[in-house]
């Protein structure tokens, strides 16, 4: 059900050398670029009529309007179940208590007498969001991406979210999003919601339509296309990632209780068939225990054939052998996961010692599936072994800095002689004449 990568015994490989080793999903961004090209171009020219006819085409669904009607997310928060409404209320108010200390504060510092810089963090103006809703339906990625935008203070939020079939003839929800995304959008308090998937969606919120104004910062989960489409656009608006499938890593010891262990590889693999769920161990006794404990696990879970079995035999997963927890250190910082998981012993040490991953999960009673709803974390995190120069979603990702020099005459005199050295050094004199013609073409005697 899932292959074994065996790294004991001789001395692992350093940088890419040991990255290469270990397993990842193909995802190939660059070659749906050029299939995302056409339609985000379609959009740019047509508008509204351009997203309407990718709805019928690529979501089969025929749609008069792509902007959600107020009385459906109102209609979709009604009647939505309260146990569902319940978890969505904590998941939002844990998330509002972890993204609400993150926000910045200006700060200024005296570089000088009468010489400071001051760093004052502004929020981008408008973001569009965007929530999955194909092979599965995530109300958590509404809460994880808009909470971290309204704490960092961004006036304007639209999401997007593919519209779904009719459950039957007539169906009222047909053409919309999923009522809990809608309701979801509901409880957070935005009311700009388009019923828009895909690339589409990318170049409404990057190009602006007819009903859609533009945003300067597009954000969230999504499948190749999303992702390709990311990368079009990147330049013309911010983006949070390219996000690629989901990944969870388990560095795990001789102590780990392999029925944990195989649940939180198989909680993520239900999530696409190009899942990565790896385990890497020093335990041979561990992974032989894993393994076994999969059959039944995977047995008796749902979505086994279509995501599940394919996720966990996939060249994407593995178990990792390794000499020493030291050596498994190595390979999980190489590999850089989405979630990474420590179930060992003194858990805790070791995990303060990791240096990439998305996010880390301590010990046993810390699973990735917390994190993924109501551990007061974001989910939206670095894929595809970017957590080795990316952060996961934050209320940094929705705010800029800005530095505000403030120089008195004096200050600036003080200084004049090693701007003007330099710029000369440089072979840029007018940089350094910017200066001279505030000291009648003469520089200060420091």
């Amino acid at each position: 059900m899932i292959s074994r990568i065996d790294l004991r015994g001789d001395a692992l490989p350093e940088g890419g050398a040991l990255r290469d080793l270990l397993p990842r999903a193909e995802f190939d961004v660059e070659a749906a670029l050029e299939k995302v090209r056409p339609i985000c171009e379609d959009v740019h020219h047509r508008g509204t009529a351009a997203l309407i006819e990718y709805a019928q085409k690529f979501d089969g669904v025929t749609l008069e309007q792509v902007r959600v009607p107020a009385e459906a997310l109102a209609t979709a928060l009604d009647e939505l179940d309260p146990a569902v409404r319940a978890a969505l209320e904590e998941s939002i108010r844990r998330a509002r208590i972890v993204h609400r200390e993150q926000r910045r504060t200006e700060h200024t510092t005296q570089v000088v007498p009468g010489g400071t810089v001051t760093e004052k963090w502004v929020p981008v103006e408008r973001v569009g969001l965007y929530a999955p809703g194909g092979r599965s339906v995530y109300p958590s990625s509404v809460v994880m991406n808009v909470v971290p935008a309204q704490e960092a203070g961004v006036e304007s939020i639209a999401l997007a979210s593919p519209p779904q079939k009719p459950a039957f003839e007539g169906d009222p929800a047909g053409g919309l999003p999923h009522p809990t995304i809608l309701a979801a959008c509901a409880l957070l308090g935005v009311d700009e919601v388009y019923a828009v998937g895909g690339a589409q969606a990318v170049a409404m919120f990057a190009y602006g339509t007819e009903d859609c104004l533009p945003a300067n910062m597009v954000t969230g989960p999504g499948n190749i296309w999303v992702a390709a489409a990311k990368r079009y656009f990147t330049g013309r608006i911010g983006i949070d990632t390219e996000a690629g499938p989901t990944e969870i890593a388990v560095l795990a010891d001789s102590t780990a209780d392999p029925v944990h262990v195989a649940a939180d590889l198989i909680s993520q693999a239900e999530h696409d068939p190009l899942a990565a769920a790896v385990l890497v161990t020093d335990s041979a006794e561990l992974a032989d225990a894993v393994e076994k404990e999969l059959e039944p696990q995977v047995a008796a879970t749902k979505h086994v054939e279509d995501r599940i079995k394919p996720a966990l035999a996939g060249k994407q997963s593995a178990i990792v052998l390794v000499d020493s927890l030291e050596d498994g250190l190595k390979v999980v910082d190489a590999y850089g996961a989405e979630h990474l998981e420590i179930q060992t012993a003194d858990a805790a040490a070791w995990a303060a010692r990791v240096r990439n991953a998305g996010a880390i999960f301590v010990g046993p009673w810390a699973p990735v599936s917390l994190g993924d709803y109501c551990a007061g974390s974001n989910h939206v995190l670095p894929t595809g072994g970017c957590a080795c120069h990316s952060s996961g979603l934050s209320v940094q990702s929705f705010l800029r800095g800005i530095h505000i020099v403030d120089y008195t005459r004096d200050a600036l005199a003080e200084v004049t002689h090693h701007v003007v050295t330099l710029a000369e050094a440089e072979d840029l004199p007018a940089h350094g004449a910017a200066l001279k013609a505030r000291f009648g073409w003469k520089v200060p005697t420091p």
